[in-house]
């Protein structure tokens, strides 16, 4: 499936019908689009089921489809609020993959012009409330594919500036490499009509508001996200992957992150991040063939940033799923460690 979650296949979709797997969350993580690092995050998996599996609730009470079956536990198919124990097992509908095919000049999309449903939407689609220190959106401005206004501002705003409205991005899903590209682009490359980019934007901004709302309780900021959608086979869009978590969200505590960017900042001090960043450039999708493999970090800063995903999954979800400190004391820690 990826570098941080397995898909076991109970059944394949087809032309016509959607196929049923299980999400593993697993304890690995990923930075820098590098793959598995060399240490895993104890609980990181069944702290991502537990909030994935709140959001999916939360949306489909708000009317959203999604492709969200439940949580495994003892071989059987529960709702959240049915569970003893937090489980990294979730049971999902799963639709076709249609990859584009790579060409001279780039990808060749043309097979999404004779679908009808039944597949993942090739496109990731973001939300942004604010634009924090680090955000890809500032390279996009110096690089002059994005400008302020297309943001809501006169001039290039500052690190931290807050977006008066929010800001609805789009990028690539299924290329070597992800890339942002325009909304008519986007529609173009999924064979979507107006009404469907429409749908998409509305969807997005639902998404965003009960995220929103529930960080809000945990007294946490929702800076940015991004979910993945597929069409059903009568082509209503259904949000698939998972969504609201922190590896999907950016999250901020008293102006500090709730996520593995802990672990980004962590390495962006290092030669290792330094050789990705000059093999990325030059190299372009063969990049991480010239990349040595990541040092490991302390493990004493392994189990901070486990503690922040269990804390979070507590504070979200407002049940105590896992033994740990309250998210404030954690992310106390995390602040003295990692600054």
């Amino acid at each position: 499936m990826g570098s941080v979650k397995d898909l076991k296949v109970i059944k394949n979709p087809s032309g016509a019908e959607p196929g049923r797997g299980v999400f593993e969350f697993s304890d690995r993580y990923s930075v820098f689009d590098w793959g598995g690092m060399p240490q895993e995050i104890r609980d990181k998996g069944r702290a991502l089921a537990v909030m994935g599996a709140y959001f999916f609730e939360l949306f489909e009470e708000a009317g959203l489809k999604t492709h969200y079956r439940g949580l495994l536990e003892e071989g059987e198919v529960k709702r959240l609020g049915a569970l003893k124990e937090p489980s990294a097992s979730m049971e999902v509908d799963i639709y076709r993959v249609i990859r584009p095919e790579r060409t001279g000049g780039g990808y060749d999309y043309s097979a999404y012009k004779d679908l009808s449903g039944n597949f993942l939407i090739p496109l990731e689609v973001i939300y942004r409330n604010s634009l924090p220190e680090g955000s890809s959106v500032f390279r996009r401005l110096e690089k002059g594919s994005l400008s302020p206004r297309d943001l809501g501002f006169d001039s290039v705003p500052e690190p931290g500036s807050l977006l008066e409205k929010p800001f609805w991005d789009v990028s690539t899903k299924l290329e070597d490499t992800d890339r942002y590209v325009t909304w008519e682009e986007a529609a173009r490359m999924g064979a979507l009509s107006e009404d469907e980019v429409s749908r998409i934007r509305e969807v997005l901004e639902q998404v965003n508001g009960i995220i929103t709302r529930a960080a809000s309780g945990a007294s946490l900021e929702n800076v940015d996200g991004k979910i993945e959608l597929a069409f059903d086979p009568e082509r209503e869009i259904s949000i698939v992957d998972v969504a609201g978590t922190p590896d999907e969200c950016r999250f901020r505590f008293r102006g500090m992150s709730v996520s593995k960017e802990l672990a980004r900042k962590y390495y962006r001090k290092t030669g290792w991040y330094s050789r990705i960043s000059e093999a990325k450039s030059r190299y372009g999708p063969g990049w991480r063939d010239r990349v040595p493999e990541p040092p490991e970090m302390e493990e004493e800063l392994i189990e901070i940033i486990s503690r922040v995903y269990t804390s979070a999954a507590n504070a979200i979800t407002g049940k105590e799923w896992f033994d740990t400190p309250a998210l404030e004391e954690v992310m106390e820690e995390a602040g003295r460690r990692l600054g």
